[in-house]
């Protein structure tokens, strides 16, 4: 990664300080300022061309940045930019670029204006109909993929010979799998139909990859609690209500103090896959240590709220509705992040949940650790919740509720798993 050059870190430690930003927070500034210098190497970008930042930003969100991240991320150049300005010095050379590339990139960039519209009707069409960001982020990839291989062609003249062009590239050249087809196929139908308003033709005429049937692995008891073993708090814990109540990794993430109910040993998930709510029992056996670890919750909540941080992040704008939610501790994280995020827009300090990677990371060094012989990662103790309850012959429309399925037969592939079952009452695996 590039460094920053003397000269230029000096006034870049100086636009910090005068900017107010902490001194904690300031490593991760010039972190994000050294990705953005390597960045614009890598692509042989001028550093102090301003639209390149949303290039930076859309790479960042390809890698699956925070959207807090990002914002920092973003701040943190906005900085550079406003602190540097045209340099013609012979040590300014890091940040020039010669005149046919910089011919070259206004050429691009005149070719990408007629798909700025688009990527902005796409962003409101997702979010009118409420759907989840994730969403987003994967219609907008496989639209920008769909870009690159019109060559940015005008976007008024797309045609579905141009998405069965696209979706044979990805097949017979880039080998995608069936599932990657498909979902690309979803992005550009969503594009054609909502966003460009133009008909996508006869649909059957598309080319559609068959998706093969799919068992998914299933870990035993004494190998999840050998892959417990090694994992240090919260993670272990964590991993415990991800087999415990069958949850989602961003479900269980998502999670607030709010959402548990000790007395009636009931967990309530908020937004799940397709923005559906629903109940689950606690296990016993994890309440102890649910209950701890709500006190180590409660007590950083004390001290941020002393620090005299701006709160969490709140659903939507619900932020606006009830101004003081947003410091209340029934709306926390229960698995709060180690680090405050800088919002820029607001110029505020907000805590946000621990992110994902940190999880799928540890769960990856746990299952090698324990020398399990399976393709396990968060999604696999859901799969173990499924299956361990049907082997304790338990009724396949109970677990679908526990799943939040909408159609039994998703449900049904656990089924594969098992010998027989019957109807049983609803309780944790965690508590057999």
């Amino acid at each position: 990664m590039k460094q920053i050059p003397p000269h230029v870190k000096g006034r870049y430690d100086i636009a910090l300080r005068d900017n107010a930003v902490p001194k904690n927070v300031q490593v991760y500034y010039r972190k994000w300022l050294r990705y953005y210098l390597d960045f614009c190497g890598k692509y042989h970008l001028n550093e102090l061309e301003t639209g390149n930042l949303v290039h930076f930003i859309n790479k960042l969100r390809d890698k699956k940045q925070t959207p807090q991240q990002q914002k920092q991320a973003k701040h943190a150049i906005s900085l550079f930019y406003g602190l540097m300005g045209p340099i013609k010095t012979d040590d300014d050379l890091l940040f020039t670029n010669n005149r046919k590339r910089a011919t070259k990139k206004h050429a691009l960039k005149h070719a990408n204006a007629s798909w700025v519209p688009i990527y902005d009707e796409l962003k409101a069409e997702i979010k009118l109909r409420h759907y989840s960001p994730r969403t987003l982020k994967s219609y907008r990839s496989w639209v920008r993929h769909f870009q690159s291989f019109t060559r940015s062609k005008d976007a008024g003249l797309l045609s579905t010979a141009d998405v069965k062009a696209f979706l044979t590239f990805l097949a017979v050249k880039r080998n995608v799998s069936a599932s990657s087809q498909n979902q690309a196929f979803n992005a550009l139908l969503f594009l054609f139909k909502n966003v460009l308003k133009k008909d996508f033709g006869e649909i059957k005429d598309v080319p559609r990859a068959k998706r093969k049937p799919y068992i998914p692995v299933v870990l035993s008891r004494e190998e999840i609690e050998k892959i417990i073993s090694n994992l240090a708090h919260p993670f272990d814990l964590i991993v415990k209500l991800l087999y415990g109540c069958g949850l989602r990794l961003s479900e269980c993430l998502n999670l607030r103090v709010g959402c548990f109910n000790f007395d009636t040993s009931i967990l309530t998930v908020h937004d799940g896959k397709g923005k559906k709510d629903r109940t689950v029992p606690l296990p016993e056996t994890l309440t102890p240590a649910l209950k701890d670890h709500l006190q180590t919750v409660i007590k950083l909540h004390q001290q941020d709220l002393e620090s005299g941080y701006a709160g969490t992040f709140l659903p939507d704008s619900l932020g606006k509705k009830y101004k003081n939610a947003a410091s209340e501790l029934v709306w926390q994280w229960f698995f709060p992040g180690k680090t405050l995020t800088f919002v820029p827009d607001e110029k505020t300090y907000r805590r946000y949940h621990l992110h994902e990677t940190h999880l799928q990371k540890a769960i990856k060094r746990a299952v090698n650790k324990s020398k399990i012989p399976k393709r396990a990662s968060a999604h696999t103790f859901r799969h173990s919740f499924a299956s361990h309850l049907l082997q304790a012959n338990y009724d396949i429309r109970t677990i679908q509720e526990l799943l939040g399925h909408s159609d039994v037969r998703t449900t049904m592939i656990y089924t594969h798993t098992i010998k027989s079952q019957t109807i049983k009452e609803a309780k944790s695996p965690l508590d057999f």
